[in-house]
């Protein structure tokens, strides 16, 4: 089966590359075929960041940067972006880019493998951050390095670079150049014809006309699973088809009743998009994987994957989400949790892929949370993922809706409890209650991250976490609760 071409700006130039295999990731790309060894193959499955690099896409008329691991990106789906590793930061005549200079005068780097990860994931925040006339802040600089990690434990005096990146005169990409180039790679469109073994689709209709002819194709979009499968479990695609610039499932809109998030969305727009209207969802949004990871992953196959330990399900669940299915025989529409048949089983049909997620404004009166309790605080696995959403009337449960994951084969919606709360008063003797509903109405396993009886308590602790939240305290730990 022929491949097609591969497209992209490395260092300015154009670049074509011919009969690039589908499960080609974009690291072996670069260290394998081009030479490119700055980029580092560290955990192979994106949660070190030593293989970060950078790619742009025009968005709005101007070029936006995101730190993406290689390791897990296929090749192929940077057909028509832009793309910087760690060997272009330089000057041609060896002069040091400011975020070298800045990890370089504050002594950032120690055994040294980690640091082109890093010096990427600054990069991508000197483009969008520095080069706009704005500074970083401490959070800012945490929040783009949370998909690194330096086993040396050298996070202080990184952090203190990505604050003074912008010590040094600044250097700006000739970025009209780049967009140009960009331009003419964005037509004429790659071949759609069903024998090409990688397809990338840019209205719905193609996508779904695909998906008819070749259910057999492995659909991915940011590929942070697909590519855990291809590079720990070997698996090989004969054909791959590509949802990322499907353009109906990039976009984002609202109205009054609902906000719908397109199925390719990546995970950083659409937490932006769910943060807009509930701002207490940042500090979730943060925890979820690191930013390289929620750059390419998308909230579409978080959803579609159904992993019983994928964070934005729980919340989604809590927040009555439905979702919508296409094929070329039309739409349906159901609830998430619906979604799931079993562990990764869906009720899909063949020739049917996730369209967009629809989630309902918040309503007045609305009590949110969301609790994410894992070993590592970020780049971390949940052991537990609980979300409530409750609404509130003269100190009665008028609504209530819960989402779980990690104690079941799928995300699930925790009924018993809901139905313990709901038309109760809101007081320390239902919450009892419904910590005992809770712990009882799951049986999680044991693994490596809890143990079941570990997850049954913990479930009961967030529940009076939350109670106690409500009543105005601040910072509550799971220390302070009372199994």
């Amino acid at each position: 089966m022929p491949h097609p071409d591969l497209h992209f700006v490395h260092r300015g130039e154009l670049v074509t590359l011919h009969h690039v295999p589908p499960t080609r990731t974009l690291l072996q790309l670069l260290r394998d075929d081009l030479g490119l060894t700055a980029t580092k193959e560290g955990c192979n499955e994106g949660d070190c960041g030593a293989c970060t690099v950078v790619l742009g896409e025009r968005r709005d008329g101007r070029l936006h940067y995101n730190a993406v691991n290689s390791c897990i990106r296929l090749a192929h789906s940077i057909h028509g972006l832009a793309l910087w590793t760690a060997q272009d930061l330089a000057a041609a005549d060896g002069t040091l880019h400011p975020v070298q200079q800045a990890l370089l005068a504050n002594h950032a780097s120690q055994c040294g493998f980690c640091t082109p990860g890093f010096a990427m994931s600054l990069f991508g925040l000197y483009q969008n951050q520095v080069c706009q006339g704005q500074r970083v802040s401490r959070e800012q600089a945490l929040d783009a390095l949370s998909g690194n990690l330096c086993r040396c434990t050298g996070y202080r005096p990184i952090l203190d670079a990505a604050q003074q990146m912008s010590s040094w005169p600044t250097v700006a990409l000739n970025e009209a150049d780049i967009l140009a180039k960009l331009a003419l790679l964005a037509t004429p469109e790659r071949a759609l014809a069903p024998d090409v073994s990688y397809q990338s689709p840019t209205t719905l209709a193609e996508l779904l006309a695909l998906r008819a002819a070749q259910p057999q194709a492995q659909l991915v979009a940011g590929c942070t699973d697909v590519g855990l499968w291809v590079n720990k479990q070997h698996k090989d695609f004969a054909q791959v088809l590509d949802l990322t610039r499907v353009a109906e499932l990039r976009q984002i809109s609202s109205n009054e009743a609902h906000l719908s998030i397109g199925a390719a969305v990546t995970l950083t727009d659409a937490f932006a998009a769910l943060e807009a209207s509930r701002p207490a969802l940042h500090a979730f949004a943060m925890r979820f994987a690191g930013a390289p990871v929620r750059n390419s992953g998308t909230l579409g196959g978080n959803v579609a994957n159904g992993s019983p330990i994928g964070d934005s399900m729980p919340l989604l669940i809590a927040l009555r989400a439905r979702v919508e299915l296409a094929s070329v025989r039309g739409l349906r529409e159901l609830p998430l949790e619906s979604l799931y048949t079993g562990y990764r089983q869906n009720v899909m049909a063949a020739d049917e892929v996730l369209s967009r997620i629809i989630v309902p404004q918040p309503a007045p009166g609305e009590f949110l949370r969301v609790y994410k309790v894992s070993k590592r605080l970020e780049d971390d696995i949940s052991a537990v993922c609980l979300a409530v959403q409750l609404h509130l009337k003269e100190d009665q449960v008028a609504q209530a809706s819960i989402g779980v994951g990690g104690v079941a084969a799928t995300p699930v919606r925790a009924r018993q409890t809901e139905a313990a709360l709901r038309h109760q008063p809101w007081t320390p003797a239902t919450v009892d209650e419904a910590m005992a509903t809770l712990r009882g109405e799951f049986q999680p396993i044991s693994d490596m991250r809890a143990s079941s009886d570990y997850r049954r308590t913990v479930l009961g602790n967030l529940l009076q976490r939350l109670w106690r939240e409500s009543q105005g305290e601040a910072d509550v730990s799971l220390e302070t609760l009372q199994a």
